[in-house]
């Protein structure tokens, strides 16, 4: 048996009716969502051949999907989750950023806040998925489309004056920062300086956390691995470890809590007075893909921080959220109805 760290409590600490009290309210929130807009473009093709040209496999297309990724998958999920979800982002003028836009306009989502930026590239991955007629495509290949130059200035100050808008309508803002030069901590702080009364702000930053130090942040929601890149360490089993980079993290930013996705671990929550609890792993650890968990898991816990859970419940609702996302394939999403069958089964289970 695994031995729990100190201050450490089971997941059994929460009320999971209440839980489920929570997610019921999700529909009744409004969510600005700030941040770096993916495009995760899904190529399938079947295995035809291998080339005379070079020792490779020739795939005969089949299909191209094309689903929001980083802060839109974000987005996607507060939608789906049944909250009224304002994105706040920049992307180019091409075809993905075409695609995006007419995502969003499709689940009638407010798309005033997503600038189109001239000359500028929307972030694109391309995963290419072989296989055979019957069979689950693998992911074979792997393509980037970054943009080459930062966001104009103008576009920032267009970007700072519609956040502070649109936080005055909101329960909670929600931070996608994955790197692309949309989500600068200036104008989060700025935008939380501005604001009396401030909502619940989360981050979700995936090589830029610290800049956000002292910001007005709640609650940060960084994985295991950028977690370890940030302290230059290897966490793995070391509970040890794992503790003082997150005490420190947790004081660092002046987070209200700080809550840790450590994959087939499950999760680590840290609050200020040393309070830290392991939350394991919901559902099966052998997850068949992780690509956007973090996402759902962000909107998640940011919405039960909404609707008034504190972080402990709001992180039990994130565990299980990802940990059905997870069983899903692509870049996917969770319904509010999803969620709530699984909370009242396991609190079936508990009373059984």
């Amino acid at each position: 048996m695994k031995r729990l760290a100190k201050n450490s409590a089971p997941s059994s600490s929460v009320d999971l009716l209440a839980l489920a009290d929570y997610v019921e309210q999700f529909s009744s929130k409004t969510v600005v969502l700030f941040g770096d807009f993916v495009a995760d473009e899904f190529q399938f093709g079947e295995i035809s051949r291998v080339s005379r040209e070079a020792p490779v496999l020739i795939l005969r297309h089949r299909e191209t999907h094309l689903v929001p990724g980083g802060g839109a998958n974000a987005a996607n999920n507060f939608a789906a989750f049944g909250a009224q979800v304002l994105p706040l982002s920049a992307v180019g003028d091409d075809p993905a950023g075409d695609a995006l836009i007419a995502y969003f306009r499709s689940k009638r989502v407010d798309v005033s806040g997503i600038l189109r930026v001239k000359g500028w590239t929307t972030p694109t991955k391309t995963r290419i998925l072989a296989g055979w007629a019957h069979t689950v495509g693998q992911q074979v290949l792997r393509v980037d489309r970054e943009p080459q130059s930062p966001l104009p200035e103008r576009v920032h100050k267009k970007l700072q004056a519609k956040l502070g808008a649109k936080l005055r309508s909101a329960h909670a803002l929600a931070v996608s920062d994955y790197g692309f030069g949309v989500a600068a901590p200036a104008l989060v702080r700025q935008a939380i300086a501005e604001r009396r009364n401030t909502p619940p702000v989360t981050l979700d930053a995936r090589h830029n956390l610290h800049a956000y130090s002292r910001a007005g942040i709640t609650s940060a929601t960084p994985n295991e691995a950028e977690l370890e890149a940030l302290h230059h360490v290897s966490i793995g089993q070391n509970l040890s470890e794992l503790t003082r980079c997150g005490a420190a993290k947790l004081a660092e930013m002046k987070l209200r809590a700080l809550l840790v996705t450590r994959g087939r671990h499950g999760m680590a929550l840290f609050e200020p007075g040393g309070r830290q609890r392991q939350i394991s792993v919901y559902g099966s650890d052998q997850a068949v893909d992780v690509t956007g968990a973090g996402d759902t898991v962000l909107a998640a816990y940011t919405l039960a921080l909404a609707s008034g859970a504190s972080p402990l419940e709001a992180a039990h609702i994130a565990n299980i959220a990802g940990g059905l996302v997870v069983m899903k394939r692509g870049t996917a999403t969770i319904t509010r109805d999803e969620l709530l069958a699984a909370i009242r089964h396991q609190a079936g289970g508990a009373a059984s």
